[in-house]
């Protein structure tokens, strides 16, 4: 059978990905080690990337998009009952990493939720929202904050597994596509179908001024 290499990822969703992987780890070396300032911009960044990579699910090609990978319960099942046989490779996300996908998104968007009401103002670390609640509520938030990167840890060691599952028992090596953006599939499959420029750059505009108007202590509030 002869294969031809294909676009699969485009740039914005490898760019993002691959942020996503050192911005976990830099953000959980700078509260370790109190650098507060530092880990308050990070996870500002980290704000901007996922309000980014949210809306490219909605505006951006097609294998980024959320309507191309969510699936029903009936195909997840379906997929997970033939996890261990040899299936053809598909275009961006099977139906179970795409839910995946998102799970980890929504928790990294929670962490960070929780990280910017936290912080007591007498230790001089606080995130950019502590002040438009009480001192109870940032208390309560600084505690989620502080359990819930467990969560997002485990969230990530199971992404790290998979990968790994998939490289050994299904011969299915998933970096390589995402740093090249391409990867050999049959002849005759359609590859990503992409979009205008533009609407990246749109997109990063609106979540660069979002994360700009939290750093900035969400003025009108």
């Amino acid at each position: 059978m002869t294969e031809d290499r294909i676009k699969v990822w485009d740039l914005p969703v490898r760019l993002c990905h691959w942020s996503f992987a050192v911005l976990v780890p830099a953000l959980w070396w700078t509260a370790e080690n109190s650098e507060m300032g530092w880990h308050m911009r990070l996870g500002v960044l980290l704000l901007a990337l996922l309000v980014f990579r949210i809306l490219w699910g909605f505006f951006g090609s097609s294998t980024a998009r959320f309507s191309s990978f969510l699936k029903g319960p009936g195909k997840v099942f379906a997929y997970f009952r033939g996890a261990t046989k040899m299936q053809p490779a598909t275009i961006g996300h099977n139906p179970a990493g795409g839910w995946s996908a998102v799970l980890l998104l929504g928790a990294m968007l929670l962490q960070v939720f929780f990280g910017l009401f936290s912080g007591d103002p007498f230790d001089g670390a606080t995130g950019p929202l502590n002040h438009v609640v009480g001192v109870m509520t940032a208390g309560a938030m600084t505690d989620r904050h502080e359990f819930f990167f467990n969560i997002v840890l485990a969230l990530v060691a199971l992404h790290l597994l998979a990968i790994v599952f998939y490289a050994v028992v299904k011969r299915d090596r998933l970096v390589p596509p995402m740093v090249t953006g391409s990867r050999k599939m049959p002849a005759g499959v359609a590859g990503m179908v992409g979009v205008p420029a533009w609407r990246a750059l749109v997109c990063a505009a609106i979540a660069a001024a979002l994360a700009y108007w939290v750093w900035s202590g969400a003025p009108g509030l």
